[in-house]
């Protein structure tokens, strides 16, 4: 399958993780956190971010993963405390993603969007033994920001 992450140039030509806490994971933890879709992953840049720099250049980071069902755990929305979107479930959600990491039970973690709650965000283990064998970067793509979005 793909998925796709999208940011500044500087950081689109290797699969590296900055260690930040977020909210399926706490500091320290080497994560990569992907969409299922350029749009998606374009949604939650801006919800992210807060603000887009349109005078920065952005790719559009292509990333090929092994399908083999082995490799990811799916976390569904009944699984999820009723606040799970919000800052205050953020908490809670650190702590199922954080076990996750810790016990490398699958080199993916499948999680729906805060944004749209029936598309999916994929979160990347890259400390997972399977990591190099199955994740590549297969290319970038030069990003345009519609104005509109701004």
């Amino acid at each position: 399958m793909e998925v796709f992450r999208i940011s500044k140039d500087v950081h689109a030509y290797s699969l590296r993780s900055s260690g930040s806490a977020n909210r399926w994971n706490t500091k320290g933890q080497q994560v990569i956190y992907t969409g299922a879709s350029r749009s998606l992953s374009s949604l939650e840049l801006v919800v992210h971010r807060g603000v887009i720099q349109p005078t920065s250049s952005y790719k559009v980071m292509v990333i090929s993963i092994a399908d083999d069902d082995y490799l990811m755990r799916t976390i569904h929305l009944k699984e999820l405390p009723a606040n799970w979107r919000t800052l205050a479930g953020y908490s809670a959600l650190q702590k199922i993603g954080s076990d996750w990491y810790t016990s490398q039970e699958s080199l993916l973690l499948k999680v729906p969007s805060a944004i749209i709650i029936y598309e999916y965000n994929y979160i990347i283990n890259t400390e997972h033994p399977d990591f190099s064998q199955h994740v590549q970067l297969v290319r970038t793509e030069d990003y345009f920001w519609d104005s509109r979005l701004l």
